[in-house]
């Protein structure tokens, strides 16, 4: 069963593109291509509940009545470094969308999180957020990066993410009961050093070609 406030995206291309990014085997040319690739079927789904206005147009034929998406503004807020993977597939359906960075790491001692860097739009307050972090493992990040966002001004704000584990989900709904989550698989849960099982290893490292 999911969990309130939680999407769980299960078209069979988003399923079939997330067992290749599970898969060891895959590269990185490719495994970053997938995140695009997922993502932009992700925003699909996060987006849907835009409302819509009538709007008159003249088509080639005739002047015809159409649904438009009724001015909303959108920021995307990727969370460093892994977040950054996931920001063309919003893009390439918000291009009009402003972008701003977390910078965040999860100290791996204490498994909380710790922030570097900062830069959002100045007017959130006027925009609907979609911050990205590929794993929701604890949760602890995620909800900072959550947090940030809310303190810049934004006041609704999505969490799009490709794997999430049910302590990222339950802790980040404790901080944030009014944030949206949509993601691609809720996996089993976490292992001893916090990361998300069985997931698809760090999504940074995957991305990037680094260890």
């Amino acid at each position: 069963m999911t969990p309130d406030g939680v999407t769980v995206v299960t078209h069979p291309l988003v399923q079939h593109k997330l067992s290749y990014l599970r898969d060891k085997e895959t590269p990185t040319v490719h495994f970053r291509k997938l995140v695009n690739e997922v993502t932009l079927l992700l925003t699909y789904e996060a987006t849907k509940d835009f409302p819509t206005e009538e709007v008159e147009i003249e088509t080639p034929l005739e002047k015809t009545t159409v649904q438009k998406i009724s001015g909303k503004k959108v920021a995307v807020c990727p969370v460093l470094r892994a977040g950054v993977g996931m920001l063309d597939g919003v893009l390439s359906l918000v291009s009009s969308a402003r972008v701003g960075f977390i910078g965040m790491y999860r100290d791996e001692e204490t498994l909380q999180p710790v922030e570097y860097f900062l830069k959002l739009p100045n007017d959130l307050a006027e925009r609907d957020a979609i911050v990205l972090d590929p794993m929701l493992a604890t949760g602890r990040s995620s909800a900072a990066a959550v947090a940030s966002v809310k303190g810049a001004g934004a006041k609704s704000v999505v969490l799009v993410c490709l794997v999430a584990a049910p302590e990222g989900i339950e802790h980040l709904r404790s901080e944030h009961p009014d944030v949206e989550i949509v993601c691609a698989a809720i996996d089993r849960g976490l292992d001893e050093n916090g990361f998300i099982v069985p997931g698809l290893g760090d999504a940074g490292d995957r991305l990037y070609g680094t260890k």
